[in-house]
């Protein structure tokens, strides 16, 4: 009864907050997704009248996310064609430079202010350093994949701050990201911008055209046999089983050979990673026996954005204020010197290291910088509508290269067991070691176009 109960509350306040957006062209002017605003409308409405909703119930919506996040992952590579290396990186590398200093520049930002400032000052766990790229880069899902690895390492609390933070990235991703482009458009850096003015009503409240209403995805087996849908979502419990076999694998092969050692760090590792393994490996495996036509990647986004909008709104309902006023001024930090990051790098260096489409190219990687993936892609919608630059396809390949890696990737999961056994100032070491080999090779992407 407790799971009907909270798919219902979460359903309705999905609906309440695309109301919301559309009945207010304040949100509507801000581009907030109406998750972001369904699970404020639920965190004010359980916070004022917290007799609304049970403890049971409240405990078990924080599970949702963890859930969800594995979903999305699973999806990931399913459906998918992976191009040659050589085209991903000759399309992708200037992009993937300018997004790995962004992560690299958050880990270093995270852990000297932690070590340096926050530590001393307010006592703060080590596991703040994380928060920065873990919120930014991961979002929401990320933090809830990470959560078991809080827990492990006696920091719930993180799971909290880093919703917060999450929210707090994606609010100032989106704000922020529209001023830019404005700001683009009034400098002539971009001429493909269709001013939010100019949109029609439905445009605005974001609602297809009845004739325009694009296509969710193919079906690809017909639903005599199977659901196409039920087909699509059994693959993605299959990547899932296979991320859990690799991940258990791995931690009794750990046990195996450190059986001595107090810190595991297989223990702490999340799952997420090794559902997006397992969906590669499956789509490998399909691929080989020319199964590959029965997976669609237009249901597997489909899937993966109903999973997103669940994990967005149960995340936000499940903030716990106290913890936030508890650990404000830490976070408040955190979250300046990351947005500064995130600005100069838009501001200063990429018209250096992009040779065409250069705002383009950058609000994208703004956009995942702060608020993730769906939030860079959003931007760049805004910036370049009609995809008439090259800017859409870099990202796309950039993509291939950086998720497995950073933004919830396998060093994002790796980085939080690897703080708490060999501390912050190692950690800081060896992402400082990181962003200075990227910074570099920025450096000698920028001369290279400036010599041309």
């Amino acid at each position: 009864m407790t799971a009907v109960i909270i798919f219902c509350l979460l359903s309705v306040l999905l609906v309440i907050g695309k109301i919301l957006r559309t009945a207010i062209p304040l949100l509507q002017h801000c581009y907030l997704p109406s998750s972001v605003i369904g699970g404020f409308t639920g965190l004010i409405l359980f916070q004022c009248f917290p007799q609304l909703i049970p403890a049971k119930i409240s405990a078990t919506i924080g599970q949702i996310p963890g859930f969800m996040i594995n979903v999305i992952f699973a999806t990931l590579f399913l459906g998918t064609v992976t191009p040659p290396l050589r085209q991903i990186v000759r399309y992708a590398f200037p992009q993937l430079c300018f997004g790995q200093i962004l992560a690299w520049g958050q880990y270093v930002i995270g852990f000297a202010t932690v070590g340096l400032v926050l530590i001393p000052l307010f006592g703060v766990n080590e596991g703040f350093g994380n928060l920065l790229e873990i919120s930014f880069q991961g979002g929401h899902g990320t933090v809830s994949g990470m959560a078991e690895s809080f827990s492990t390492f006696g920091w719930e609390d993180g799971i909290t701050l880093g919703y917060t933070m999450a929210t707090a990235g994606m609010l100032l991703a989106v704000l922020l990201g529209i001023i830019l482009v404005n700001w683009a458009a009034r400098r002539g850096h971009i001429q493909n911008i269709r001013p939010f003015g100019k949109q029609d009503i439905l445009q605005q409240r974001g609602i297809y055209h009845r004739d325009k209403q694009p296509a969710a995805g193919a079906q690809t087996v017909y639903c005599d046999s199977i659901d196409s849908l039920a087909w699509h979502i059994a693959l993605v419990g299959i990547a899932i089983l296979a991320g859990f076999g690799i991940l258990h694998g791995l931690r009794q092969l750990e046990l195996l050979l450190r059986p001595e050692t107090k810190t595991l760090l297989m223990k702490g590792f999340p799952l997420f990673p090794f559902c997006m393994i397992g969906g590669l490996l499956l789509q490998k495996l399909a691929h080989r026996a020319k199964a590959h036509t029965l997976i669609d990647h237009g249901q597997m986004q489909r899937i993966a954005g109903a999973a997103l909008d669940f994990l967005v709104v149960s995340a936000i309902v499940g903030i716990r204020v106290n913890v936030v006023l508890e650990h404000w001024q830490s976070m408040l930090i955190l979250i300046i010197l990351g947005t500064l990051l995130s600005l100069f790098m838009v501001m200063v260096v990429a018209r250096r290291i992009f040779r065409e489409s250069w705002f383009e190219c950058a609000i994208a990687e703004f956009g995942q910088s702060l608020g993730v993936t769906a939030t860079g892609l959003l931007l760049l919608r805004a910036a370049d509508p009609n995809n008439n630059t090259n800017a859409t396809q870099a990202f796309g390949y950039k993509q291939l290269l950086h998720e497995p890696i950073m933004g919830g990737g396998l060093w994002t999961a790796l980085a939080l067991p690897l703080l708490y056994q060999f501390g912050w100032l190692t950690m800081l070491l060896i992402s400082g070691i990181a962003l200075l080999i990227w910074v570099t090779v920025a450096f000698l992407i920028a001369r290279k176009n400036k010599e041309r």
